[in-house]
């Protein structure tokens, strides 16, 4: 999340996936992830209840269901842990403050989009943006839990046109066809910036479809402090960035639908989402509008452009009152946040392609340093579907 999620920011963009197939059985819970967490959990926090006893309570549960159920303290604990243990994330320092909405009790695809939306709601504070996870029901021995299959739950959609082209996110062209098998209505005209319907699957049932409210969609129109011309592009982005098909795996147990935000970095949006070739490729529209010298790349034109999408980006969030961080204080920040980990005695893993932002990385501090690998196996976790 950088969390600054796109900051839970900064998690990876991934291809936009299409659900194929059914989860697999649903295995019991490995005791030996269990132990290991209960271990962690009382190591970092003061439970009322002594290790001891807790151990003994979740090996008999185990052994007579399969599984066992998270205290709430031990579900904060473990959803917080996870963000910081995700090593893509820029925006880390944030942990502790994790917001986490339990919705164990909910399995039913209606039940967990009526909640999605209200996590947005809830999360999205007019603008104040505050870092939100909602946990919906565990797999279970035999009984998988809900997946959300969106990407994130607020994408624009991506309509092919007769041409071959792709009129939005080209990134979400393959999810959009498979809506529309599902029976999603593409809205007419097709736009640029038309809000996906959740896609949501009960255990191992085909997925239902479910309309965002548009009242749960906040967005901010794209506007420059200098050119008056880049409001007629009619651009926008949505404020939160709320991660949805991944995974959280906590001793053992995981929870299939737990959608999850921070806060967007400027250049997510500005050096990525807007401008990556098989996105919106808007660079060559502002480069030109700009009167840039594009005859060649050694003119740096795109550069000069990307900057002047990522300063329009940033202006515009800060006089909507849209949280967003930069990537000059968010390196710095990052940088507190390891300092404090190796004061706790804890490694801090992280994935240096991923930390060093896609705008002058070699001017942030981040860019300057080494850091721990990643280890796959690491838990709690977010896990990459």
């Amino acid at each position: 999340m950088t969390s600054v999620v796109e900051s839970l920011p900064t998690l990876p963009e991934q291809r936009c996936p299409v659900p194929h197939g059914q989860p697999k059985h649903a295995k019991s819970s490995d005791i030996d992830a269990a132990e290991e967490f209960l271990e962690q959990f009382h190591s970092e926090t003061v439970p009322a209840e002594t290790l001891d006893r807790r151990l003994q309570q979740v090996r008999h549960e185990i052994d007579t269901t399969g599984t066992y159920t998270h205290t709430l303290e031990e579900l904060e604990f473990g959803a917080r842990i996870a963000w910081r243990n995700a090593a893509k994330c820029i925006g880390r320092l944030y942990w502790n403050s994790l917001r986490v909405r339990d919705f164990r009790h909910v399995s039913s695809p209606s039940a967990v989009a009526a909640q999605c939306v209200e996590h947005l709601r809830t999360a999205t504070r007019a603008g104040k943006i505050r870092s939100t996870i909602t946990i919906f029901a565990p797999d279970r021995p035999g009984r998988p839990g809900p997946r959300i299959h969106n990407e994130q739950l607020i994408r624009y959609a991506g309509h092919r046109t007769a041409g071959g082209e792709v009129r939005g996110d080209g990134r979400n062209a393959d999810f959009t066809d498979h809506a529309v098998e599902l029976g999603w209505q593409r809205p007419e005209p097709a736009g640029r910036f038309d809000v996906l319907p959740l896609m949501i699957s009960g255990g191992d049932q085909q997925p239902e479809l479910f309309d965002v409210p548009r009242d749960a969609v906040h967005e901010v129109p794209l506007v420059h402090p200098d050119y008056a011309w880049f409001a007629e592009l009619r651009l926008r982005w949505h404020a939160v960035p709320a991660i949805s098909n991944m995974p959280l795996e906590i001793g053992g147990v995981t929870y299939p639908a737990a959608p999850f935000n921070g806060w967007y970095m400027g250049t997510e949006i500005g050096a990525r989402n807007l401008v990556d070739a098989d996105r919106y490729n808007l660079l060559p529209v502002v480069g030109e509008r700009l009167g840039l010298d594009m005859s060649s790349e050694r003119t740096l034109w795109r550069d000069r452009a990307l900057v002047e999408m990522v300063r329009a980006v940033h202006h515009s969030f800060d006089i909507a009152g849209v949280t967003m961080a930069d990537h000059h204080s968010e390196s710095s920040r990052f940088l507190t946040h390891v300092a404090k980990e190796e004061r706790a005695g804890r490694r801090c893993p992280a994935d240096w392609s991923w930390i060093v932002p896609p705008v002058s990385g070699g001017l942030t501090p981040v860019y300057h340093r080494d850091f721990d690998e990643p280890d796959p196996e690491t838990r709690p976790a977010f896990l990459y579907p």
